[in-house]
């Protein structure tokens, strides 16, 4: 069943991937979406994360902005297992049927990604090489390895761009423009942490965390 959740995507073309612009031109003009929905037993820690994106002729740029507390990074390269961190997530599917297969696009604070394509959920993924994830830039508010675990409150933010040409090379894709849509969730998880979570956009009804539910993205309409 479709999940009636959308976000309307802007297009910008004076877009830069750096995780201390969220509030200046011009992703101030940007709109966000919240993170308002859980998945499991509702977290005693349930951090404000928040996502804009955008996109010109040759990628889509996201921005992420997380009020957390009981962070972690120790994922050092990419396709390390980033989930187990402090972590922002990007599922979509590159065209308007998830049944076509979907990206799950991992982020840890610092920056470090984990990226497959799969055809099916869980079901022999693609993990997308090394070199070929060095091609989604991305800049981070904090540093790459954050340990011992940082209890205090903290605000980080986390800006990537993904080249549409990259994307090609796995599956077909429809290009952004007025009157396309794609579909997609965002996630928030800690899977490691103390004060593990997992936190949704467009609501997962299963009764245990799984990310990995192409029939409930929701909608991204490219204006």
């Amino acid at each position: 069943q479709r999940n009636a959740m959308q976000h309307y995507v802007a297009r910008q073309d004076r877009l830069r991937v750096d995780a201390s612009s969220w509030q200046n031109p011009p992703w101030n003009a940007v709109s966000s979406q919240k993170l308002t929905c859980h998945m499991g037993e509702r977290p005693r820690h349930f951090p404000d994360t928040r996502v804009k994106l955008a996109y010109d002729d040759q990628a889509l740029y996201l921005m992420f902005r997380v009020q957390d507390r009981y962070i972690r990074a120790l994922a050092r390269t990419d396709q390390d297992r980033v989930y187990q961190d402090s972590c922002v997530e990007f599922f979509f599917t590159p065209g308007p049927d998830p049944d076509q297969g979907y990206f799950n696009l991992e982020m840890n604070c610092g920056g470090t990604i984990l990226f497959h394509f799969q055809t099916l959920p869980r079901k022999d993924p693609v993990e997308i090489p090394v070199s070929d994830c060095a091609r989604i830039l991305r800049d981070a508010s904090l540093p790459t390895i954050v340990s011992p675990e940082v209890q205090d409150p903290v605000l980080w933010f986390l800006s990537a761009r993904i080249p549409f040409d990259l994307l090609s090379s796995y599956t077909a894709v429809t290009h952004p423009e007025p009157g396309k849509a794609w579909r997609a969730n965002f996630y928030k998880c800690a899977d490691n942490t103390s004060h593990p979570h997992w936190l949704t956009w467009a609501p997962v009804d299963l009764p245990a965390p799984d990310f990995h539910h192409p029939r409930a993205f929701g909608a991204l309409c490219f204006q």
